[in-house]
């Protein structure tokens, strides 16, 4: 998938589909919470295996039942891109 930054209205637009995401410091982002540490885990698995695919990998953090996740494009200067909604996307499907 070709990497692209989103211009201002491209962003919103993906802000607008993607509840509970905000963009912090440059680079989309959300925190997800959990029943317990092991379904984190195995949302932080399921989604690894995805961002492999994409060839687009998370910058996040995992503490007991909670997933701090910031998604930026480091190719394209640290940008939001279309590679960051389409992860941010698969993340929301595997929960």
């Amino acid at each position: 998938m070709a990497r692209h930054k989103l211009n201002d209205e491209e962003l919103q637009q993906a802000l607008n589909g993607l509840s509970g995401w905000s963009v912090q410091d440059g680079k989309l982002h959300k925190e997800f919470k959990f029943a317990s540490f092991a379904q984190a885990m195995g949302w932080m698995v399921t989604v690894a295996l995805a961002a492999d695919k994409l060839d687009h990998h998370p910058e996040w953090c995992n503490v007991y039942n909670r997933v701090t996740v910031d998604l930026a494009t480091h190719d394209l200067g640290n940008a939001i891109s279309n590679l960051d909604v389409t992860l941010a996307q698969k993340m929301e499907e595997a929960i």
